[in-house]
């Protein structure tokens, strides 16, 4: 699973980083889900990042309610799900984030998070879902995006049995062509090597959604 991150570089540095064309966000270090999250996706012009609604709503649903039940996708049934497969074939992105958090279950009652990022805390890229529903109500169109996950690499598994799909830089335009084989995909969405990460305990302020300060 992954139900919170972070993206806190300057735009300056996301541009260069990822190779942007053009970037709209705000850094925040405690993303949370039916909040906006940065989402790359691919242009005529090259590499945008986009605000998302996180809590992917597929085109065909009557209302956005299933958004929240939709902020992750499970790699190993994404290609077959009704509410994923349509993206998973030509609505690919790119997910920035400088780390994600989950929490490890210490007793009954007290659960500690961490962050799990980077072992030299660069940027990385989760795998991402994105879609767009036209509210029947407004006509306003809504983009939404999921992160798919898959299990955990032998750092996170001790906190969490899930982890975000985490892509190399050398797959993201691969990940980013809507023309590319679905089917081809599939190597990629496996668990990051744990050598290539660290983790850090991390305040009990970023359970409160939303909170930056922790």
């Amino acid at each position: 699973m992954c139900g919170r991150f972070g993206f806190v570089i300057p735009k300056a540095q996301a541009v260069e980083y990822f190779q942007l064309v053009d970037a709209d966000y705000e850094p925040r270090r405690n993303l949370a889900p039916t909040m906006d999250i940065p989402g790359i996706v691919q242009t005529d012009a090259g590499r945008v990042l986009r605000r998302f609604h996180w809590g992917l709503v597929p085109f065909w649903a009557k209302d956005r309610k299933m958004a929240a039940k939709m902020i992750n996708a499970r790699s190993e049934t994404v290609a077959g799900k009704p509410a994923f497969r349509a993206a998973f074939k030509k609505r690919r992105c790119l997910i920035p984030a400088t780390c994600f958090y989950e929490w490890q279950k210490l007793d009954a009652r007290r659960k500690q998070p961490f962050a799990l990022m980077m072992a030299d805390g660069a940027p990385f890229a989760m795998a991402g879902l994105w879609e767009v529903w036209d509210d029947p109500d407004s006509g306003t169109p809504l983009h939404s995006a999921t992160i798919l996950t898959t299990e955990a690499n032998a750092l996170v598994a001790p906190i969490h049995d899930r982890m975000p799909v985490i892509l190399p830089p050398d797959s993201w335009a691969q990940w980013l062509d809507p023309a590319a084989d679905a089917a081809a995909l599939a190597p990629l969405l496996a668990p990051f090597p744990a050598e290539g990460m660290r983790q850090e305990a991390v305040g009990m302020g970023v359970n409160k959604a939303g909170n930056e300060e922790f």
